[in-house]
């Protein structure tokens, strides 16, 4: 029996959350082309019970901390260095290579390293990410995919599983995350509102679900939507609640998908100015 964490660091928007649900065949983690967008250390499971149980974690992209929300999530990066068996060092061939190298030569890394050179789907850039990493310490083990495409992921598994520690689960073997459904509800609302509204927004906005009770075959769910301002309120809501509606919809659906039964979504807008920088909001909003 093989077991283990694999944690998977890089810049934002290198790919991480897309790799994470490509490995597990399950949407775990929510995507978006905009920058930041996962903010906690997500674990997902990949078992094959007597055999092995590797333990991915999707991490937030390391960034320089403006706010106390930004620091909540480096720390996740931190928890995440400190009991990975491999580190994942993901990198899109398409984006500042010196950038990344920067990053990763700081993480001071003890354990078993692979590169994984990301996107090869996007273009030509491939031998040319090859040969900049070539001598690099941390890329011995380096290995070309695409996330989204899923090229070359069970060769990345195979090899995962090559480096990955004898012994016993850490988790029950039928069991995908330790998160509560409750943290994949609040995120897949939260995804919507990355891809329904522009730069701004997105980052402003955090997601409390208050209410998960279970009827029968249907489920009700009452979530808050925080923002900062009273005008950010007003966006979210829309010209006679047509944004917020939309949301909703959005939103049900994929929550339906997710836990597998019908859906009652009620959603709220609530302002909290200043929420990224206040210690107690944060940790009612779930950043430890």
């Amino acid at each position: 029996m093989k077991s283990g964490f694999v944690n998977i660091f890089g810049k934002p928007n290198a790919g991480k959350s897309t790799l994470l649900n490509a490995l597990l065949g399950e949407k775990l983690a929510i995507v978006s082309p905009k920058v930041q967008t996962t903010r906690h250390r997500i674990k997902g499971f990949l078992n094959k019970p007597g055999e092995y149980q590797v333990i991915f974690s999707d991490t937030p992209g390391i960034i320089e901390a403006k706010y106390k929300l930004h620091e909540k999530m480096m720390l996740a990066v931190k928890s995440a260095l400190e009991d990975a068996d491999i580190a994942l060092l993901l990198v899109d061939i398409n984006d500042d290579l010196e950038e990344a190298d920067a990053i990763f030569s700081s993480l001071k890394l003890k354990v078993p390293v692979m590169l994984v050179l990301n996107k090869i789907d996007t273009g030509k850039k491939l031998e040319a990410a090859k040969a900049f990493f070539k001598d690099k310490p941390y890329a011995k083990n380096c290995i070309a995919i695409s996330a989204l495409k899923k090229q070359h992921t069970e060769v990345l598994i195979k090899t995962i599983l090559d480096l990955l520690p004898e012994g016993d689960p850490f988790y029950p073997e039928d069991h995908l995350s330790d998160l509560p459904t409750k943290f994949f509800v609040a995120e897949l609302i939260r995804e919507r509102i990355y891809e329904l509204f522009g730069d701004e927004i997105p980052y402003h906005t955090a997601v409390l679900v208050n209410e998960y009770k279970e009827r029968g075959h249907l489920v009700k769910i009452q979530a808050d939507i925080i923002v900062q301002r009273e005008t950010q309120k007003g966006i979210i809501l829309g010209e006679r609640g047509k944004m917020i509606k939309e949301i909703g919809t959005a939103a049900r659906k994929e929550i339906e998908a997710f836990i597998g039964e019908k859906v009652f979504l009620e959603l709220f807008v609530k302002v909290k100015p200043k929420w990224r920088d206040n210690e107690l909001q944060l940790r009612e909003y779930g950043y430890q």
